[in-house]
């Protein structure tokens, strides 16, 4: 009784906070104690993958790569134009890896290039849990390296579109969804500028002249933290059945509006670019220098287009749609290829597939208020600009979903 009341006094302190979600406890009150070699490993898994990450980007925006070979990674051709699409930004503003600790080190599961939430609790949440109970914060400072990549990424993208009157900028979520929302609200105070917060709802595309929000007003600077590019083409207007989602796409490369995340997040976004890394690496591709060609080892997982080479080594296997978030519509394989594990959600199954070795969650217990319970404890590292930056964990079942809970962590004084 006393940590659910202790509980509620915090996250009372916090009504822009979703401390609760679907009607159950979401965001732990008690920390996890890690030490500073975890932040240490968290931090070096995200600068060498992100690099590993970013250079394979580069790889496939290229006019080395033939169309053709983008859609087998499963984007649908008419993007092709949009992902080949080169800004000033980053390759990602905020992307999030999602990892597995293990004896031998972090193994990356898959990158959260263009959407990724998980950013208020890691940034803000977790240092202020910290001082409360009196620990250190493991992401002390990294609010600052957040707010100057996204002042900075705003003012790029900006730039770029060679305008010269006072840039009209946007934050946009879905109004309903409390979680999308307070984390776009969220950025938007960190940028410092002046700007808007419109529904995505209420967003008006004019083809081939711009982005409207509700009271006609062009938008320069659109920035679009929790809304997935694979949804958003997919929008069609209901009256003219016109692909509203695709007008957008084209107005960011006429370069007629700028999109935060860039297009080459959306790029990172397909898991089968982990697919692609692992090829290039089995091949030792000079494309890869030696040191790469570790990091490769030491952090990715055997990941495939096909089963075929888990089915012949009798390997336990997941099987991942290439776009796809809180593990919706993923599968685990026995050696055999039989099904021994799935998630209840199937909203993903329409595409195209990755194959990646299977390698268990770390288990732990956790207070909650349910009292004492087992998780399987997954972690979370952001890149901001392609820097490692703040990282945090999630925990719940053996297929991380959207009811894992948040585990906030501290390092204890010496």
């Amino acid at each position: 009784m006393t940590y659910i009341v202790n509980r509620q006094k915090f996250y009372n302190k916090l009504p822009e906070f979703w401390a609760d979600m679907y009607g159950q406890e979401y965001a732990l009150y008690e920390p996890a104690e890690i030490s500073e070699d975890a932040v240490r490993d968290a931090r070096n898994l995200g600068e060498r993958a992100g690099h590993i990450l970013f250079k394979t980007a580069s790889l496939l925006q290229s006019e080395d790569i033939e169309d053709d070979t983008l859609q087998l990674l499963g984007f649908p051709s008419a993007l092709n134009s949009f992902l080949r699409h080169q800004t000033p930004l980053a390759k990602t503003v905020i992307g999030r890896i999602d990892s597995i600790e293990t004896p031998e080190g972090h193994k990356i599961m898959e990158f959260n290039s263009d959407t990724p939430t998980f950013i208020f609790e890691c940034f803000k949440v977790n240092g202020l849990i910290c001082k409360h109970h009196g620990y250190r914060d493991p992401n002390e400072e990294k609010e600052k390296q957040l707010q100057n990549a996204v002042r900075s990424s705003i003012l790029s993208a900006y730039r770029n579109l060679q305008k010269e009157h006072a840039p009209y900028i946007v934050f946009t979520a879905h109004e309903e969804n409390i979680e999308d929302k307070h984390t776009v609200l969220y950025l938007k105070e960190l940028s410092g500028f002046p700007s808007e917060f419109v529904p995505l709802e209420e967003l008006v595309i004019r083809k081939g002249i711009g982005l409207f929000d509700q009271k006609g007003k062009k938008i320069d600077v659109l920035y679009r933290q929790t809304f997935p590019i694979e949804l958003l083409i997919q929008d069609v207007d209901k009256v003219t059945n016109e692909d509203i989602g695709l007008q957008l796409t084209e107005l960011v490369v006429q370069n007629k509006l700028a999109v935060i995340n860039p297009p080459s997040a959306f790029l990172l976004q397909s898991k089968a670019i982990l697919a692609v890394i692992w090829g290039l690496h089995e091949e030792r591709s000079p494309y890869f220098t030696s040191e790469e060609h570790e990091w490769i080892e030491r952090y990715f997982l055997p990941t495939y287009l096909e089963p075929e080479t888990f089915l012949k080594n009798k390997e336990k296997y997941v099987q991942k749609p290439v776009f796809g978030r809180e593990g919706d519509t993923v599968r685990i394989f026995d050696g055999n290829g039989v099904m021994i594990d799935q998630d209840k959600h199937l909203s993903y199954d329409h595409y195209v597939s990755v194959y990646q070795k299977y390698v268990s969650l770390p288990k732990m217990t956790f207070q909650s208020v349910k009292g004492i319970q087992k998780g399987y404890r997954m972690t979370g590292t952001f890149l901001i600009n392609g820097k490692a930056s703040a990282f945090g964990y999630r925990i719940g079942n053996a297929i991380t979903d959207n009811l894992s809970y948040f585990l906030p962590s501290y390092i204890k004084q010496t």
